[in-house]
């Protein structure tokens, strides 16, 4: 097998190894996997559904409460209070994969975001983002966007309406950004 084989074959394993995750998904219709297949617990129990978030756009950021980026969780609530409304869903999603920069666990982690950062959108329980142990969605996103995974915390993904992965931004992109902020305004509803 030529050598420039080998990456596609690689790739299409892995994303028939993310339809696996992601709940079974018909092997012939790969075009149905995207981000709506996973969910994320919820640190006081029950799960979080990105199907439930369906004809939405969402901005997932793999998060730390210690992580000199934690600031940015006051720029991630101001995209929330700004676009909420009209229909963007902001994730945070703590990890305790980069310096163990995350030292709090369950309902105490979204208490801290909420008290030191004003923070009202969702927070989920403390969640791997990278290695062999990283949640479905962060190993369908690899896939998606190889090159742009998690290299610290506050990697930003966003999700477009229909599910696909259409943006990502490393660590020192602000939310503020105009980049983050043009690509979802460009996946909200005009009017």
């Amino acid at each position: 097998m030529p050598i420039q084989s080998r990456p596609i074959l690689r790739r299409h394993a892995l994303v028939l190894l993310g339809a696996t995750i992601a709940g079974g998904a018909r092997a012939a219709g790969m075009d149905t996997v995207n981000a709506r297949a996973f969910s994320f617990e919820k640190p006081e129990g029950g799960t979080l559904a990105l199907s439930g978030l369906a004809g939405k756009p969402i901005l997932v950021v793999n998060t730390a409460t210690a992580c000199g980026y934690a600031g940015q969780l006051t720029g991630l609530q101001a995209l929330w209070t700004r676009f909420g409304d009209r229909g963007l869903t902001v994730i945070a999603v703590p990890s305790p994969d980069f310096g163990n920069q995350e030292p709090l666990d369950g309902l105490a982690i979204a208490e801290a975001a909420r008290k030191d950062h004003g923070v009202t959108f969702p927070v989920v329980a403390k969640t791997h983002v990278r290695g062999p142990s990283a949640h479905p969605f962060y190993r369908w996103a690899a896939v998606e966007k190889p090159g742009s995974t998690p290299n610290w915390n506050f990697h930003k993904y966003l999700v477009a309406r229909d599910g696909s992965l259409i943006g990502a931004w490393p660590s020192p992109v602000e939310p503020n950004d105009p980049r983050i902020v043009t690509a979802i305004a460009n996946e909200l509803p005009t009017g």
